[in-house]
């Protein structure tokens, strides 16, 4: 059935042993997520982080990572060359955001580090790959060496 283990039709989709699935990253991270460290118990924490995960979805991923993919993996540059100034524009934005969000703080939420920042991390730590200069952003740059050095850490590359 077209559609059947995720509606959008789209990865990731996570299949459980009963046939059950879930899609959506963050769905799939909240999951995952639930009774860890990485959830705050605090109801205002975890809508922040919620928050932040939103922002991954609809501020940064459409902009960074499609930009990633159409420079350093589609073969096909120069079909979104048109597009590209205006994705790169918005991916510049999400960048100064989640800046003037970490200006000051170690994580995004509260004192801990958490499912947003492993949310934000996968693409913000290779945006280099798409062209975006990360030197004009230094609370995102000292953000992603504290993230790289949590236990357990795996980069989107490994």
């Amino acid at each position: 059935m077209l559609g059947g283990l995720n509606p959008s039709l789209r990865v990731p989709t996570l299949v459980f042993d009963d046939g059950r699935s879930l899609g959506e990253s963050g769905a799939i991270l909240w999951y995952f997520g639930h009774g860890t460290r990485f959830v705050p118990e605090d109801p205002y924490e975890r809508a922040q982080v919620l928050q932040w995960m939103f922002f991954e979805q609809y501020d940064l991923e459409p902009a960074v990572a499609v930009v990633r993919f159409w420079v350093a993996y589609s073969g096909r540059a120069q079909e979104f060359a048109d597009r590209l100034p205006e994705r790169m524009d918005a991916g510049q934005r999400a960048l100064a955001a989640l800046d003037r969000h970490l200006d000051g703080r170690l994580f995004l939420v509260g004192d801990s580090y958490s499912l947003a920042d492993i949310a934000l991390y996968g693409y913000t730590h290779v945006a280099h790959e798409g062209g975006f200069e990360l030197e004009p952003y230094p609370a995102v740059r000292a953000w992603l060496d504290r993230v790289a050095a949590e236990p357990g850490h795996i980069s989107i590359d490994a």
